[in-house]
């Protein structure tokens, strides 16, 4: 199985001057918390890193200190998500047929969460890990003016690794350049192409590292973890 962490964005709602996922987290760069996770997936076998030039060096010190068996790629990536990991996709090898994309700040992901997803990745075409709503919803217009609150039931909050099978993704893509889609995750891309995509259960845990506060609370997840 093959794993794209897109990691070329900046610290800016962290309030850093530089990429977040250099940032400290008991001792670690966040991006090495991430790694160490696809180390100790039992799925992953090839790792590519969307950045920027400018990070690499820092990539590579990471990579560096951190025991990884598994090969690794940097790859640049683009101005948006979706742009980093079109340019990840072309630079997968040649004989990868299934991928995991996997944002490089949520950095607490467990290597259960991606074996589950690897293994149901076997069975659909695409899949995103994915938590239940608990907060009641509301739907605004542009004044603020509630408009509509969906059934929360039916709501799920969307993380990563999200996970496709590789041919499909790369079409999809293709159509969102030609037709200039702009989207937040791959699995939109997939259902802008009527493909389906599966929920699988995720982690109340994993949350992507944005703010100072989301770094606050990793840090007292990974302090329980290991104490």
């Amino acid at each position: 199985m093959h794993l794209l962490i897109p990691a070329a964005g900046s610290g800016r709602r962290m309030g850093s001057d530089r990429n977040k996922l250099l940032l400290s987290l008991l001792g670690k760069p966040l991006l090495a918390w991430t790694l160490e996770v696809a180390e100790a997936s039992d799925y992953i076998t090839w790792i590519g890193i969307m950045g920027q030039p400018i990070d690499f060096p820092d990539f590579e010190e990471i990579l560096a200190n951190v025991s990884l068996t598994k090969p690794v790629k940097l790859i640049q990536g683009g101005a948006t998500r979706q742009e980093s990991v079109y340019n990840g996709l072309q630079a997968l090898p040649a004989t990868a047929e299934r991928v995991l994309i996997h944002d490089g700040a949520r950095c607490l992901a467990t290597p259960d969460l991606f074996n589950r997803c690897a293994e149901e990745l076997f069975r659909f075409p695409g899949l995103i890990a994915a938590i239940p709503v608990k907060d009641t919803i509301k739907i605004t217009d542009d004044t603020g003016l509630v408009q509509d609150t969906p059934d929360r039931s039916h709501l799920w909050a969307a993380q990563t690794p999200q996970g496709f099978e590789v041919k499909l993704l790369k079409d999809c893509h293709a159509k969102g350049r030609q037709w200039g889609w702009e989207v937040t995750d791959d699995a939109a891309l997939f259902e802008k192409c009527d493909l389906s995509v599966q929920i699988v259960p995720g982690e109340e845990t994993n949350l992507k590292v944005t703010t100072p506060m989301d770094l606050a609370i990793a840090e007292f997840i990974l302090k329980q973890r290991v104490s």
